[in-house]
């Protein structure tokens, strides 16, 4: 290699990890969560810092993803969201879909979506149409699951259970690493499972 091309080769990698869209971070668990400021269906904005202090679950949802159907329509992820929140646990639901591709939906969209799914106020839908929350966190499919916990930290990051079938039947059998992650951490305890491959379909950027 000539001494120009080892010039360009570390300045060609620091201009693409700065540039918007190609940074290369994840939420990895024991470090700190990226920071993410979006705004929801109803026009609040959210940013990471309002959250200090709570514990929070970041879910990414894709309304025509099979896997994301399984998880909703048999009322898994409403019942999981409600015994949370119903802990002070805080819930948000991240749609990363680019307009135009699968899953994207305006804001008058997803508030209808919600409202399908009766959804807890407290699950508010982001809209991060950029991917700038998806790909700062690594979220690679639908549903992909974050925990977070009060100083800031990710506790878990991956599959919402151990069954990655699409068939809403083996829900009950299956091992909820979510709930499994919330209840350890929150009483003090050690999370057994911190990470799992997350399974679903590909968040569409």
């Amino acid at each position: 290699m000539n001494y120009r091309k080892r010039l360009q080769t570390p300045i060609l990698s620091a201009l693409l990890l700065c540039l918007p869209g190609l940074a290369l971070a994840t939420a990895a668990p024991g470090q700190p969560a990226p920071a993410f400021s979006e705004t929801d269906a109803a026009g609040e904005t959210h940013q990471l810092q309002n959250y200090a202090g709570q514990w929070l679950v970041l879910e990414w949802f894709n309304k025509d993803c099979p896997y994301v159907r399984k998880h909703y329509g048999s009322g898994n992820m409403q019942s999981l969201q409600q015994t949370y929140t119903g802990k002070d646990v805080q819930w948000l639901t991240v749609i990363s879909s680019a307009p135009g591709k699968q899953g994207h939906l305006e804001p008058e969209q997803a508030l209808q979506e919600a409202k399908r799914h009766k959804l807890q106020a407290s699950a508010p839908f982001l809209l991060d149409p950029d991917g700038s929350m998806g790909r700062a966190y690594g979220a690679k499919t639908t549903p992909h699951m974050f925990v977070i916990n009060p100083e800031g930290q990710v506790v878990y990051a991956g599959a919402i259970d151990d069954n990655d079938s699409a068939n809403p039947d083996v829900i009950p059998q299956s091992n909820n690493y979510v709930a499994a992650a919330l209840d350890a951490a929150m009483a003090g305890k050690p999370v057994a499972t911190t990470s799992s491959r997350a399974y679903g379909c590909s968040v569409k950027y």
